[in-house]
């Protein structure tokens, strides 16, 4: 395949998201910002998130809705910034924010579920009624790593509620084309989980059966 290179020098994007007009939205996870890369070429900065952004999707009311991590440790590898496992010091809160594209104003939504602080949100995915499921990953220290999850919030910042725990690195996220099924992938175990959904953030699932055991394995790294 052939491709053609729009715009260098990022800052470790993430979490693109295609625009009507022809530009893309993405994070730069190592800058701290959401960015439009324009089809041009022409990279301008819509909003300073600070901490570590990652995951971005467009919202029922046009803003951008961010997965913040609270920020990542960087090491030098072969001439390139990467991100290490361990959380920083100075590392932010995680928190799910709202920016407005037309003032690059930001809102800190969310920074903790069932009274539990966020530990690193990662991704997520609108759903049929304007809410959104995303995943915390959880973070990853010397010797100790948390166990993650999956959460369902309310674009208002009106409800949040913690809904599949614990995980192992839940990643990736996304709803079939039918809204009946959320997809999660953990990178740890390298598994692509199916749950069941039944209603707006609720999962199907036997009476006083954990969530995270109600999953259905679709997909397994190095399997044929």
């Amino acid at each position: 395949p052939r491709f053609t290179e729009i715009a260098s020098g990022l800052q470790f994007p993430e979490g693109p998201v295609a625009m009507p007009d022809g530009s893309v939205l993405l994070v730069e996870i190592r800058r701290g910002t959401l960015t439009r890369v324009l089809p041009g070429g022409r990279v301008e900065v819509v909003a300073e998130l600070g901490g570590g952004p990652n995951g971005a999707a467009i919202g029922p009311d046009g803003r951008c809705y961010v997965c913040n991590s609270g920020g990542f440790a960087w090491a030098e590898h072969d001439g390139r910034r990467i991100p290490v496992a361990e959380a920083p010091a100075n590392a932010q809160p995680g928190s799910i924010q709202r920016v407005d594209l037309d003032s690059g104003q930001v809102e800190t939504l969310y920074t903790e579920t069932n009274g539990r602080a966020l530990r690193s949100p990662n991704d997520l995915v609108f759903d049929a009624h304007g809410g959104f499921w995303f995943t915390d990953y959880g973070k990853v220290y010397e010797r100790v790593r948390d166990r993650g999850a999956v959460c369902y919030a309310r674009a208002d910042g009106s409800f949040i509620e913690e809904v599949i725990a614990p995980l192992d690195s839940p990643n990736g996220i996304g709803l079939s084309a039918d809204g009946r099924a959320l997809f999660v992938a953990e990178t740890y175990t390298g598994n692509i989980l199916r749950f069941e959904i039944e209603g707006q953030g609720r999962i199907r699932r036997p009476v006083d059966t954990p969530a995270a055991m109600t999953a259905t394995v679709i997909g397994r790294a190095g399997a044929s």
